[in-house]
């Protein structure tokens, strides 16, 4: 059985496929909205979701009432509250933080205004550029990578596709085999005696790519047509751009509940924080769905890359945020691109996604320690308070994670419905203005997500930071090899 998957004006059809992550590939056709085109394809709709949204209004309108019915029991809360030896230095701290994420939320929207994507270059003006495409347990779904890449409108004497499988155990040799025996010599493919990780399978491409630009793209992902020319032209107009982040989006929201609800939440994640963070010169994390890094910033720090180390153990996780911070240490600019859509495979269960979101806090933890060795020294030309800032805010989330949950696991132990009712609310209020974002971005009926996902955030992901914080030392992907589980 196989399915169509359109994007913009092309059409890749995909098998129906489980890769190492346990994401399946359906039959059903779904949307991928285009805001510069405003085509629209739409996706099959699911019984259980709409209950799942139906539940959620119902669960955060009873949590307002209760906020409501509860008032007198929320007044005598805050008088206990002041009144105890650590209330009052505690609503101090509350208050002092919640006007600085305010004020930074404000900045953000601030800068968010302003920002506004570089255009593409004329073809004369891009550069030569390498794509580098690791695999490993992908299956077919490297084969739908590679032809979109091949498929890009960037002229073809400047642009090289290298493709290393990192010694998986399945058939994604003999897809790239097969992609190979299609795309003739606009491709070259590797194969590593043995699985040794990403960062070592991209760190051959990185040595054998001969572009002026690298480009790294996940073997599950799918780019349009104009990615890569839009992903290297801020490289052509400013000569302190290092590196560039893609815009990345959900390629498996069709009827998978988490799927529709990370796409939400990875188009506020990217179009609104990234596009501010583009505006500092600061992005913090490049994605390893779809990233671009000058070849001289790459080569300036890629035997520290290869061999970073965290607490005496070889660092095997964070490549991407690892190498997005070794080139803001250069003093050079890290930017966004929104033109330069990627779309991704995310997990599609819980196992996969707490997994995924554990390896990506244990690498802002690492990332966060070693930006700190640098951020407030002259590193940069101009101004580093873009930087700072960003720095600092992470930090704070990081740094109050344990504060936090011990009083929340006190209040609920103490005042059980105060709480339930209190967040419902709160995730009302909070959760608004992502959903009047994606509404006006793509479309009203999917922005509704950004509540379900903060409720199952909130109540099923919230130990995922302090977790880890305390095995930040751990190796290991986590999510390798899910699907031979099963």
């Amino acid at each position: 059985m196989k399915s169509e998957t359109i994007i913009s004006d092309q059409f890749y059809t995909t098998s129906d496929n489980t890769n190492n992550n346990g994401h399946s590939i359906s039959s059903s056709i779904f949307r991928i909205n285009n805001p510069t085109s405003g085509k629209t394809i739409e996706k099959t709709s699911s019984p259980l979701g709409l209950i799942v949204l139906i539940s959620t209004f119902a669960l955060m309108l009873t949590g307002a009432f209760m906020v409501y019915q509860f008032q007198p029991d929320f007044d005598q809360f805050q008088i206990e509250r002041i009144n105890s030896s650590w209330g009052f230095p505690f609503l101090i701290l509350a208050i002092a933080l919640f006007i600085f994420q305010s004020g930074v939320f404000v900045y953000n929207l601030f800068l968010y205004f302003r920002y506004k994507p570089i255009e593409s270059v004329s073809d004369e003006l891009l550069p030569t550029c390498t794509v580098i495409v690791p695999a490993y347990n992908e299956g077919k779904l490297v084969w739908d990578t590679l032809l979109s890449l091949a498929d890009s409108d960037f002229p073809e004497q400047k642009l090289q596709i290298l493709a290393i499988d990192d010694g998986s155990k399945d058939d994604t040799w003999y897809w790239m085999q097969q992609a190979k025996i299609k795309l003739g010599d606009r491709l070259t493919i590797f194969q590593q005696p043995e699985n040794a990780g990403k960062r070592h399978a991209l760190y051959r491409g990185f040595e054998l790519g001969t572009g002026e630009i690298f480009v790294t793209v996940d073997s599950d992902s799918i780019v349009k047509k104009d990615t890569l020319r839009n992903l290297v032209s801020p490289f052509v107009v400013n000569e302190k751009c290092g590196a560039v982040a893609g815009n990345v989006q959900v390629l498996n929201n069709k009827k998978a509940l988490l799927p529709k609800m990370l796409n939400v939440s990875f188009v506020m994640s990217f179009e609104f924080m990234r596009s501010a963070e583009s505006m500092l010169g600061s992005v913090l994390c490049t994605p390893g769905a779809a990233a671009a890094y000058r070849r001289d910033a790459v080569l300036n720090c890629l035997p520290e890359w290869i061999n970073q180390t965290f607490m005496g153990q070889p660092s095997d996780i964070g490549e991407d945020r690892a190498m997005t911070n070794m080139i803001l240490k250069q003093g050079l600019h890290v930017l966004f691109q929104k033109n330069a859509y990627v779309l991704t495979n995310v997990p599609e269960e819980y196992t996969g996604l707490y997994k995924m979101f554990i390896r990506w806090s244990r690498s802002n933890v690492r990332e966060n320690l070693m930006m700190a060795q640098y951020v407030f020294k002259d590193f940069r030309e101009g101004s580093k308070f873009g930087a700072r800032l960003l720095f600092i805010n992470q930090s704070l989330k990081i740094i109050l994670a344990y504060p936090f949950l011990i009083f929340m696991l006190i209040f609920i132990a103490t005042h059980p419905l105060l709480f339930l009712s209190s967040t419902l609310l709160g995730i009302l209020i909070v959760s608004t203005f992502p959903v009047i974002f994606y509404a006006k971005r793509y479309n009203v009926a999917d922005s509704f997500w950004a509540y379900s996902y903060s409720i199952f955030y909130t109540f099923s992901l919230f130990w995922i930071t302090p977790y880890a914080i305390v095995t930040a030392n751990k190796r290991g992907w986590l999510t390798r090899g899910l699907s031979d589980k099963k």
